[in-house]
């Protein structure tokens, strides 16, 4: 009877889609109770834990996004050349646009610093919504949005440690690289047991935390010293608890947010504009421009059975930024309106990238 009962529930955890639609829920619940006659209590509530969350909680996300891309660097998609480079520069081209389209409307003004939030592919929101089209789309095709995704992740990782750091404290610095180097040690004499990483783990998270460097690069940085044959046990633990309970904490407190009197008001800011044309229009046309140039000059190959028509249509995809650019709007702002307006801005983008995006490959 308990299997009976739960096992809807089973199904639904282990659907490619159940995160993104856990993620939307999250979000418009979080915006109506914001807005709602609750708004002081559930303000006051999330802004008590939200440190705990971005600094401490997503450490977890990025451990496990970590892995996830040593694990296709190592034995993966993008562990030989030939299967990386097309991924690789079309998510390269996916950063640079985009970034390069927010600097066009926003230089010399005291928003430029947001260049990074048009960046970032979430994961989690592009394969769901991929995935809802089945066999219109050709597997190697979704191989190649979920590699562009996870470089993008990576991109977005050295973008927050290096750009996204506004003053360094070298003790705490020096004592995160002897850590590192203790943990590579670790890692080069095969030592298989867990715990011997994550106790000084966890001293790299402090340490990290006081230098000035954002704490999530920890999570990184510890996932790339984790031996590789305990990676798909620890991935798989940790995928639920990640997926279904930190990143709908994430979502729930940080779309925590009293819309303006006048919407308009936001979107007629040059903030908006560089996300918004950031995330639709310079993910897209990165994607493509930097896979067309890398197939005619013959140094990568189209993914095999699929249409430069659909290359296009995984770019649309790949402009739902959702997760990551939110988090990097937290770092490059601290100013809570400009937050706010970039929020605002990114779920528009996503949502406007998301239908976009599947309509026109359903249409292909």
């Amino acid at each position: 009877m308990l299997k009976r009962l739960f096992s809807p529930l089973y199904n639904f955890l282990n659907d490619s889609r159940a995160i993104g639609i856990v993620l939307i829920i999250c979000t418009i619940a979080s915006l109506l109770l914001a807005n709602s006659p609750l708004q002081e209590s559930w303000l006051q509530g999330w802004e008590f834990v939200e440190h705990w969350i971005n600094d401490g909680l997503m450490v977890l996300f990025f451990f496990m996004a970590g892995m996830e891309i040593k694990r296709e660097l190592v034995t993966g998609e993008l562990s030989s050349v030939q299967q990386a480079i097309l991924p690789v520069l079309a998510a390269i081209g996916g950063m640079l646009v985009p970034a390069a389209i927010f600097t066009l409307f926003n230089a010399g003004s005291p928003y430029a610093n947001g260049w990074g939030i048009p960046m970032a592919t979430d994961i989690a929101f592009s394969l769901g919504v991929i995935s809802l089209l089945g066999d219109r789309v050709p597997l190697p095709l979704k191989i190649f949005l979920t590699a562009l995704a996870i470089i993008d992740d990576l991109g977005a990782i050295i973008t927050i440690a290096v750009f996204y750091t506004a003053s360094l404290n070298f003790m705490y610095l020096i004592g995160a690289g002897g850590i590192l180097i203790l943990l590579a040690v670790l890692n080069r004499c095969k030592v298989q047991n867990l715990i011997f990483y994550f106790i000084p783990g966890i001293l790299l998270w402090y340490c990290i935390l006081h230098s000035g460097i954002h704490a999530t690069v920890a999570g990184v940085l510890l996932a790339f010293t984790i031996p590789l044959t305990k990676m798909d046990d620890l991935i798989h633990q940790l995928h639920k608890p990640v997926n279904f309970i930190i990143m709908p904490l994430f979502a729930l407190a940080n779309t925590a947010i009293v819309m303006p009197a006048d919407l308009g008001q936001i979107f007629q800011h040059t903030i908006s504009y560089g996300i918004i044309a950031g995330l639709v229009l310079g993910k897209p046309l990165g994607i493509f421009l930097f896979s067309l140039i890398a197939v005619k000059t013959r140094i990568a190959a189209l993914p095999s059975q699929s249409t430069w028509h659909q290359l296009w249509g995984v770019g649309l995809l790949a402009g739902i930024g959702f997760t990551m650019s939110i988090f990097i709007a937290t770092l490059a702002y601290t100013d809570a309106n400009w937050q706010v307006y970039s929020k605002i801005a990114v779920m528009t983008a996503s949502l406007i990238a998301g239908i976009a995006g599947y309509l026109y490959l359903r249409k292909s």
